[in-house]
């Protein structure tokens, strides 16, 4: 009787191993199972800080593509303004309107081939990028006419170079915060980064 016992427990046991085996619950079906399971409980604890550093990933990215519209427009401003000789206010001036033009544009661009309207397409980049460009511009142009000789050095110069590399990471390290806060109301900053779906919703 021993023996016949325990030849459907044993048959049982490797049953269910090689079910185990061949099908791996997938991550979706771990984390349903009850709370006796360790698995559930571990997944839990890592919920807040995977959001967290998927906020920080977006707010980078999109602090990244901002950047690069106002450091496009901020270059220009710069180049042209030192070529013509003109004096700081009015370099800084060009430089500043530039940047906005541009950081706009790299937010509109992906938004009109994603076929959203010009209206509906403008207000949501004057929505989103305006406040992050400012606070990069601020710190940005405080940051050049702060520094000796970097307004007044020429385009061979790498003061002049150097300068404007150390003003716009600044820049970009003042937005980051900026655009984090942004996102995490729901407004996204620099939007056009991503064209993500939410963001189409209001012209459906």
């Amino acid at each position: 009787m021993t023996q016949i016992e325990s030849a459907p427990v044993t048959m049982s046991h490797e049953g269910t191993q090689q079910t185990c085996c061949a099908q791996p619950q997938p991550q979706e079906h771990r984390q349903a199972q009850p709370e006796g399971h360790g698995i559930h409980v571990h997944h839990s604890h890592q919920g807040p800080g995977h959001e967290a550093a998927s906020l920080n990933h977006t707010a980078f990215m999109a602090t990244v593509h901002c950047l690069t519209g106002c450091t496009i427009g901020e270059v220009l401003g710069m180049v042209i303004g030192t070529a013509l000789g003109w004096s700081n206010w009015p370099t800084v001036g060009l430089a500043v309107i530039l940047a906005f033009f541009c950081g706009y544009g790299m937010t509109l661009w992906p938004l009109r081939r994603a076929g959203m309207a010009w209206g509906t397409a403008l207000g949501l980049a004057f929505a989103s990028d305006t406040l992050s460009m400012t606070t990069m511009e601020v710190v940005d142009n405080a940051i050049m006419l702060v520094l000796p000789g970097a307004m007044e050095a020429g385009l061979p110069d790498p003061l002049f170079w150097g300068s404007l590399v150390v003003s716009l990471v600044l820049a970009g390290a003042a937005a980051f915060p900026v655009n984090r806060w942004l996102i995490a109301r729901g407004q996204g900053a620099c939007i056009g980064a991503r064209a993500s779906p939410w963001l189409i919703q209001p012209s459906m």
